[in-house]
């Protein structure tokens, strides 16, 4: 039997600056920064955790990779048959590393490349593949704003089984875009699209375009803010919360009466910030150190979704570590959210990528979303895309 051929890259890199609260990973001297904070790469963990779908067809296929930690360790952990295709250039691979493999391995006779990192490597296989061959992205970086990523690793597993068991899964052009991590580190959002990458797509394994620049609902979220900040206001003052990103969370800031972070995530008790823009670990020891001298008292994250995609844990946050959230729990989640921003979702719905897929499952179910002055709705939080709300139907119909 004629072994099938699945390319593999994985950017080591991708990812590392997200939880050491650097917005991206951009960068020899960001990769630095984030390894001298301590944090640990993670797409390799991303990479296998999509690839633990295809172990039953293991005798089938053939991995083509480059080799060490762009694809051929990870590979023979797992027990594939493994096809070096190249190396990269020196000790640290580089985006140059990324395209010349995605075109060796598509020399080499891929059917398919499966790539772990996030907009950087994805404009990657643009430059080196263009628009013809197919390509599936395991979500491993930290902004993620094109439609080729699947909405988790594990959802990229299931795409990928369906393609091994013969099941129909269709190929669409997905748009690539990224975004300038240095105005981004500032507070400003600019999005460009690259181009387009042909994807295979199975319903609600693949994630949307991220919505950007949309005029902001200014009314909406000044209720929103004026209910949390009441909600705020009837807890013990010492209750200790995690405000993620985004103008959303912003606002409750402000209503605080704090400028806060736009794009980082500040830590607010008590009438004030205890820190700005912080990073994993700095929010893992703020929660330890609030545990051991408060334990009676809650620790609370408030979050919003990102528009068009609707991911609430993942992108974008990742100094909201597993570890962080377990210790904060999932009762003490907050979401906010505008009725627009939800209805936009056309009944998908909210996504968590922790990393885990035992955290995500558990921590899937209804959320309650604060939508407005004394509203809220419950709406699905899923690890996997499931538990979309169906349309309602018109009983004429």
């Amino acid at each position: 039997m004629k072994l099938k051929k699945l390319g593999l890259i994985i950017n080591p890199w991708a990812g590392i600056g997200g939880p050491a609260g650097l917005k991206g990973s951009d960068g020899a001297a960001t990769v630095a920064r984030a390894l001298a904070a301590g944090i640990q790469p993670q797409s390799h963990r991303r990479a296998a955790i999509a690839l633990e779908a295809l172990k039953p067809f293991a005798e089938q296929l053939e991995l083509v990779t480059f080799a060490g930690d762009m694809g051929e360790s990870l590979a023979r952990e797992l027990g594939f048959a493994v096809v070096v295709a190249g190396a990269a250039e020196g000790a640290r691979s580089t985006p140059e590393d990324s395209e010349a493999a995605a075109q060796a391995i598509r020399d080499a006779g891929a059917d398919l490349i499966v790539f772990a990192g996030g907009d950087g490597t994805a404009r990657n296989m643009v430059n080196a593949l263009g628009d013809t061959f197919p390509v599936l992205g395991i979500p491993a970086g930290v902004k993620m704003h094109s439609a080729c990523f699947a909405i988790s690793p594990r959802a990229g597993g299931e795409v990928l089984r369906r393609l091994m068991a013969g099941e129909l899964v269709d190929l669409h052009a997905r748009e690539v875009r990224d975004i300038d991590e240095n105005s981004f580190r500032e507070g400003r959002v600019s999005t460009r699209y690259y181009g387009e990458l042909l994807v295979p797509e199975e319903g609600h394994f693949l994630q949307a375009v991220k919505n950007a620049g949309r005029e902001v609902e200014e009314l909406a979220v000044a209720d929103i803010a004026a209910q949390v900040v009441e909600e705020i206001n009837h807890l013990d003052p010492e209750t200790l919360y995690v405000v993620g990103p985004g103008s959303t969370t912003l606002a409750v800031l402000s209503e605080l009466g704090e400028e806060g972070t736009l794009l980082g995530v500040d830590l607010w008790r008590n009438g004030g910030l205890v820190a700005a823009d912080v990073s994993a670990p700095q929010i893992e020891a703020t929660i330890a150190e609030h545990r051991a001298t408060q334990p009676h008292i809650p620790v609370k994250i408030i979050l919003t979704a990102i528009g068009g995609q609707g991911h609430l844990i993942g992108r974008g946050n990742q100094q909201l570590s597993p570890k962080v959230l377990r210790a904060v729990g999932r009762e003490n989640l907050m979401v906010i959210a505008t009725k627009t921003k939800i209805t936009e979702l056309g009944g998908r719905p909210l996504l968590i990528d922790s990393g885990e897929p035992s955290l995500d499952e558990a921590w899937s179910g209804f959320v309650r979303v604060v939508t407005g002055y004394r509203d809220e709705i419950l709406y699905p939080l899923s690890g996997d895309g499931r538990g979309a709300i169906p349309p309602v139907q018109n009983e004429s119909e």
